[in-house]
């Protein structure tokens, strides 16, 4: 259950109502904060809306994240997300072999986003051998977007479990789908 009450758009002042335009327990937590949650809304929309970098490759690294920090939240959410972004079942199900240290079948850029993703999680941030061998397959301009995209997402996760939001019915059937594994 969630430390904080989840807010309506009732609940917010006129101004700020638009702040649940994606009425989802994440935003509806953070409306506690209008300025915190336009803030974050920026640099996740950006993120979603704005970056080059790949999206299937965004979508990866996210789901990375939060397999790592075990956030039912995150994770329900991106399994649904990173179907929209050409993230097949295969791909989850090699993102969990490879973060066991199992081989896949994962081309070497998506392992090495996933590389990426562990190491930062882990910290303190991506290593020089990964972050070398992904300038040999990105910009500089989508490493960039790759690296802030990791780091928002570690914060993101640790907002969600800080505050214990739940996930919501419509994203149970992902996690039901790709439970954690048991500790």
């Amino acid at each position: 259950m969630a430390r904080l009450d989840y807010r309506n758009r009732e609940d917010l002042a006129p101004a700020d109502q638009d702040l649940l335009k994606r009425n989802i327990n994440l935003h509806r937590i953070l409306t506690h904060s209008p300025g915190m949650t336009r803030a974050f809304s920026t640099l996740g929309g950006y993120i979603r809306y704005g970056s080059k970098l790949n999206p299937r490759l965004r979508e990866l690294a996210i789901l990375q994240v939060g397999w790592l920090a075990r956030s039912p939240y995150e994770w329900s959410h991106h399994v649904k997300i990173g179907y929209d972004f050409d993230v097949s079942d295969a791909d989850i199900a090699a993102l969990v072999a490879d973060t066991a240290g199992a081989p896949t079948a994962l081309p070497e850029l998506d392992r090495l986003v996933l590389a990426a993703a562990r190491e930062a999680h882990a910290g303190p941030g991506v290593s020089e051998p990964t972050f070398n061998a992904l300038l040999t397959h990105l910009s500089t301009e989508h490493l960039t977007d790759l690296v802030v995209t990791i780091a928002f997402y570690c914060a993101v996760v640790r907002v969600l479990s800080s505050m214990q939001i739940d996930v919501e019915p419509d994203y149970q059937p992902y996690l039901d789908k790709y439970p954690f594994p048991a500790i």
